[in-house]
Formats: C-alpha cells, sequence, structure tokens
C-alpha cells in the first residue's frame, strides 16, 4: 500500500519539542521529540512490555521511560533500564526511524534505516534565496487517500472547476495537457496563451492585460508535489518564448504524508519570485491559497467517500493520463520493495 524506503514530512520543525509526541505515519505510531542538544528523535511508540505508546511515559535526559513498568530506551531504541526484570531482556528494545531536519521540515524515512540518505530529500533550490519570498499554512487533514491529493495535483483541469474564484481562468477547462514521465514521477503541463490572468494571480503580477501562463504540475514518489505557476505578458511565453522582466514565478510545494488508508497529512508552502521582504503579501497569500485548499479538501473528503461506497465502477478520462502513470509506476515501485522484502525474510 505504501512505499517504505523513501522520506516523508513528519512534522514543522516548530512542532517538535522536548514534550514527547506520537505521530503516525504509513499507519506506524511514532513517539518523536527532542533531545537536549536539539536533535530530533523518532522511536516506535509501543513499549515490547505491554505495548504502552512510550509517548504516554515520561523523558529522563536523552531516555525515554515507559509511564506503566519503567522500562527505559535510549535514542537508538534499546532498553538500557528494566526496574525489577534483573538482566534486560534481549528484546527489550524498539524502532529508530532516521530524521532530518530540511526547509523548516521534519522528514523522517519509513524503510530501512541502513537505505536511509538525506541526499534523496526533495530538491528546493531557492528555498534560502534571499531574493525570493515565501508564504505557508498550518498543515491540513484530509479525510481520503493520499493518492488522490496526488491525483489533484497532477490534474491542472481542476481548477476550472473547483477554484473559479481563485486559480480559474479563460483557457484553464480546454488547452490541452502534455504528460511527460521522468525517473522520479510524473509532470502534467501546458502554456495557456493571451488570456486574462486568473483572480489570486491578477492581485500579485506586476504587469496589466492578458498574460501567457505555464501551469506545471509535478508529483514525484512517493507523494511529494512541485506546482509551478508562470504569468508573463502575453506574446512572452511559451515552451520558446524569452520570459519578461516582469514575469511571475510561484513554485508551491506540496507533501503529501499518508496517516493511514483514508486519511493523509498535507504540508505546503509557496516560494515566489517577487517583494520577498513584503510580509503583507504573503500574509495576503496565504490565506487565499489556504481557501484554495480548503476547496480541494471539501471535494477531495467527498471523493473519499464516493470511492469507497461506490456501487459501480468508477471511470476514467484523457485529462486522467497524468495520475494513471503516476500510480501505476509507484505501484510497481512497492511491489518490487515487498517482493525484496519477501526474499530477505526467507
Amino acid at each position: 500500500m505504501f512505499l517504505k524506503n523513501a522520506w516523508y514530512v513528519a512534522a514543522w520543525t516548530s512542532e517538535i519539542t522536548r514534550d514527547l509526541r506520537q505521530i503516525t505515519v504509513l499507519d506506524e505510531k511514532i513517539c518523536i521529540f527532542r533531545t537536549e542538544s536539539g536533535d530530533l528523535i523518532g522511536l516506535e511508540d509501543a513499549c515490547p512490555h505491554r505495548k504502552l505508546p512510550l509517548s504516554r511515559g515520561r523523558i529522563r535526559g536523552d531516555t525515554v521511560e515507559c509511564g506503566y513498568h519503567g522500562l527505559t530506551f535510549d535514542c537508538a531504541g534499546q532498553c538500557v533500564r528494566a526496574p525489577g526484570a534483573g538482566r534486560i531482556p534481549s528484546e527489550a528494545r524498539v524502532h529508530a526511524y532516521p530524521l532530518c531536519e530540511k526547509y523548516g521540515l521534519v522528514w523522517i524515512w519509513m524503510g530501512n534505516p541502513a537505505l536511509a540518505d538525506t541526499a534523496d530529500i526533495f530538491d528546493i533550490p531557492n528555498f534560502d534565496d534571499p531574493s525570493w519570498g515565501i508564504n505557508r499554512g498550518s498543515a491540513m487533514e484530509l479525510e481520503c487517500n493520499y493518492l488522490l491529493m496526488c491525483d489533484n495535483l497532477l490534474d491542472p483541469t481542476h481548477v476550472a472547476w473547483v477554484h473559479e474564484s481563485s486559480f480559474a481562468a479563460a483557457g484553464t477547462k480546454d488547452t490541452p495537457l502534455r504528460v511527460t514521465k521522468t525517473d522520479e514521477g510524473v509532470v502534467v503541463h501546458r502554456w495557456i496563451m493571451d488570456h486574462e490572468p486568473a483572480p489570486f494571480y491578477k492581485k500579485v503580477i506586476c504587469f496589466s492585460g492578458n498574460c501567457d501562463r505555464l501551469q506545471h504540475y509535478e508529483v514525484r514518489y512517493p507523494g511529494h508535489a512541485l506546482i509551478r505557476a508562470v504569468f508573463t505578458p502575453a506574446g512572452t511565453g511559451g515552451p520558446d518564448g524569452p520570459l519578461h522582466d516582469d514575469t511571475f514565478i510561484m513554485d508551491s510545494y506540496n507533501f503529501m504524508t499518508p496517516t493511514n488508508a483514508h486519511q493523509t497529512r498535507y504540508y505546503w508552502f509557496q516560494l515566489r519570485n517577487i517583494r520577498p521582504d513584503d510580509a503583507e503579501l504573503s500574509a495576503m497569500m496565504s490565506a487565499d491559497v489556504q481557501k484554495a485548499f480548503e476547496e480541494d479538501r471539501a471535494v477531495l473528503n467527498e471523493v473519499q467517500k464516493g470511492m469507497t461506497d461506490k456501487r459501480s465502477p468508477h471511470i476514467d478520462l484523457p485529462i486522467d493520463a497524468g495520475p494513471l502513470r503516476f500510480r501505476r509506476q509507484l505501484q510497481a515501485m512497492i511491489n518490487e520493495e515487498q517482493q525484496v522484502d519477501r526474499q530477505m525474510a526467507e
């Protein structure tokens, strides 16, 4: 169901403190906290004795003490104290998850720790560039499978109906899509030429009149997306056209973390190439994007209900080419991973 050997977003960095906290990723409960020096620790959230969550226990220095009988675990998940047990049982240990802080996010590796390489974390080129502004919102809880949001983020056409007051504009309903498969995922994109800007972007671009618009929707395995919006004066865009000095670029980064088969935690922020220090612009963009994403959430939550309770088969349309290609390749990766795991267990 899930690709295990991959980095997922576990939390915003500000969410993880010295307090023990339980998070759920890929249907696995994890006790996450910081050491006295600020390092991130993630342990299987179940004491091996009677499975009380370690997050219900106490932090003792850089160890976690179970709140039931006092078994105490170090940062590697090994029991270092077992009151009343004599020697420490060899089975008294819990899984420790590799963690990394990057881009203001906490990343967690859910598979074989020996395969965890932080170089594989999603690359965000302009994150530390002072000439780019940033806006973000709180993580969103979705009552749907993460692949439904991946479908949504490989579907530029949905904006014409779901986001009429923000991202929709002439051309978003019927301009043909181009689908490209990459080693990392799938890209669905199109240039919409010589049309009025969409309402959300009209408030932020630095030119008047019609525009050429790029919709670049890219989702990488297992569920990380870059949505690039480019708005440039009409006649200056297109695949081969030189961009204008007033070209506006917004890169929206979206990270879908499966909680379980029917719930997803969704992290997002945008980088823009204009007015990096304009706090008022950042606040306005965050609020408007949050409103648009709430529209997505309302639709996808209902789609999950419909797909779960369907009485007849659902159909696919030509606009589903990108999502279907992404799903097929991701499932092939999951199947291969599970086959390797079975072989190693034999």
